[in-house]
């Protein structure tokens, strides 16, 4: 997974990122928003256009960022 919606997305929920993915793998869930690891190309788009700042690399995740990770995968089935 190139890329992680966290915590700021909870409630915020604009979209923008799902307007700009070039292939499509971000979904809506009932709290925020989640993106597929295994269709996510890794190029970026969605984080310039993100208002809350709520998407960040994998390399980049912090402890607290670990159950966003956990709850993508649960989201696509992949745990």
């Amino acid at each position: 997974m190139a890329f992680v919606i966290t915590q700021p997305c909870i409630g915020e929920k604009s979209g923008d990122c799902v307007d700009v993915c070039p292939v499509d793998c971000i979904e809506e869930g009932k709290e925020m928003f989640y993106i597929d690891p295994d269709i996510c190309i890794d190029c970026g788009a969605c984080v310039t256009v993100c208002p809350v700042d709520a998407i960040i690399e994998e390399y980049d995740m912090t402890p607290e960022d670990e159950p966003f990770l956990e709850k993508a995968k649960e989201f696509y089935g992949l745990v």
